[in-house]
């Protein structure tokens, strides 16, 4: 049975529901698709309020009662890489002739997280939804015709995310293995990683 017209498949894109698209505005308007645009807009917005928990993460490393100068960061620089990939999707939809439309920054969600291992399985539960709304992007620019985006998104967005996906699988394997706990029990397990780790300072 065939899929009644105007209706939306079911999907986790975040799409701006109150976008303005550019398609009667832009005269700069390059082949982009309004579906493209707003998927576009809505995964930028995503991608910001990453950056903003990974921030607020690494702040909890730098607090007196914690102190883990190497894992607050590594979480700045898990932060700073979220916000290049913000602005360079933003410079994209700019340079398509997109609109970005802003929305409020909510609250991170990440106020009780007090130790390593919540935070590393808190940024790997973000990466992986990520992955899977650029995956998703990727397939909704091939379905309309829009193969440079999907190929951008591609290499620019989705093939980073794998690496740093597998850094912190690594990273995890190794906070267990030091005994790191999900409550604040495991402080010596912590110092040794947060002294020790490799990965932390790339």
């Amino acid at each position: 049975m065939a899929e009644p017209a105007g209706k939306r498949l079911k999907s986790s894109l975040p799409l701006c529901k109150t976008h303005r698209s550019s398609a009667g505005t832009s005269r700069a308007r390059h082949n982009l698709p309004a579906a493209v645009e707003e998927a576009l807009c809505g995964v930028s917005s995503l991608l910001l309020d990453g950056a903003y928990r990974l921030q607020a993460l690494a702040s909890v490393f730098e607090r007196d009662d914690v102190a883990l100068p190497r894992v607050a960061s590594f979480f700045h620089q898990e932060a700073l890489k979220q916000q290049d990939e913000t602005e360079a999707m933003l410079g994209y939809l700019a340079e398509r002739g997109g609109n970005y439309c802003g929305k409020d920054i909510q609250k991170p969600g990440c106020e009780a997280v007090g130790a390593v291992l919540p935070a590393l399985e808190l940024l790997l539960l973000q990466l992986k939804e990520e992955a899977g709304v650029l995956v998703e992007l990727n397939q909704l620019a091939r379905k309309h015709g829009d193969p440079h985006t999907a190929s951008v998104v591609k290499s620019h967005f989705l093939t980073p995310r794998v690496d740093r996906l597998k850094l912190l699988g690594d990273l995890l394997t190794s906070a267990r293995r030091t005994g790191c706990t999900s409550d604040q029990t495991g402080r010596f397990g912590e110092y040794i990683l947060n002294e020790l780790q490799e990965e932390l300072s790339r």
